[in-house]
């Protein structure tokens, strides 16, 4: 990971990531440890071995906790347990979902249900385990991990676009809600991250080369990217910053 920038506010501040073992989350605890924050994440494996990776990075060991967050009693005692550890949260990124894909026609009510458990429920109910101890601490910064693929409109998983969108719609209404508690939300749309999971999964050349060209900026997405613009959004650089959506995707939504 390379630190582009420092941003010494989130020194010490109390970090919870949802899925902050793998994929962008790992690169996002890596990015937040190497501020000096003091990060809790959960994942639903065991993550020991990503933890004695980081500690011996960074001198920092993060605080990691197994947890399915479609459980919301089971997200909130681990919401409490990082607040036990590290002080109250004043960063949380809700990072963890499922983009399974899957067509219209063979979505049943369970595998609707469970979507947006992962996908949205769970954001919100760990929007609400934090407000207290935001509020207490004198404001907080919160990151609701979207996607662009509701805005482009893309087939293949209408639950998960769905629960996208719904990202969105509440990210601006909490927002609003508890802006006089100097408490943020910001939503973050990357475009499509080469994450080690996209790669084995779906990326070709051609449908790669056939999504930058559709992109103004001529050059593939790193999760570097993401945790640059997850940091800003979580410091007091975006201090000003609330109710938006911020589209980390190299110009794909501009061009449609």
């Amino acid at each position: 990971m390379t630190l582009n920038a420092t941003f010494p506010d989130l020194r010490d501040r109390s970090v919870f990531i949802t899925g902050g073992g793998a994929g962008i989350g790992a690169f996002l605890t890596d990015g937040f440890l190497a501020q000096g924050a003091k990060v809790s994440f959960v994942q639903r494996s065991d993550a020991t071995a990503f933890c004695n990776e980081m500690e011996e990075k960074h001198g920092l060991r993060p605080h990691a906790q197994t947890c399915d967050i479609s459980d919301i009693a089971a997200l909130r005692s681990s919401l409490a347990a990082a607040a036990d550890e590290h002080g109250p949260v004043t960063v949380l990124v809700n990072n963890a979902a499922n983009d399974a894909r899957h067509t219209a026609e063979e979505v049943t009510e369970d595998f609707w249900d469970q979507s947006q458990a992962i996908n949205l429920k769970s954001y919100f109910f760990a929007c609400q385990a934090v407000l207290a101890g935001m509020r207490a601490a004198g404001g907080g910064a919160v990151v609701n991990m979207s996607s662009i693929s509701y805005m482009m409109g893309n087939a293949g998983y209408p639950a998960y676009t769905t629960a996208n969108a719904g990202i969105n719609g509440m990210t601006r209404s909490l927002a609003r809600e508890f802006g006089p508690d100097k408490i943020r939300f910001n939503a973050l749309a990357p475009g499509w991250v080469l994450t080690e999971k996209q790669i084995e999964q779906w990326v070709t050349p051609e449908a790669l080369a056939a999504h930058i060209d559709r992109q103004c900026l001529k050059d593939t997405l790193k999760p570097q990217d993401i945790v640059d613009a997850v940091l800003f959004l979580s410091s007091a650089s975006s201090r000003m910053m609330t109710g938006q959506l911020m589209a980390v995707d190299g110009g794909v939504v501009v061009t449609g």
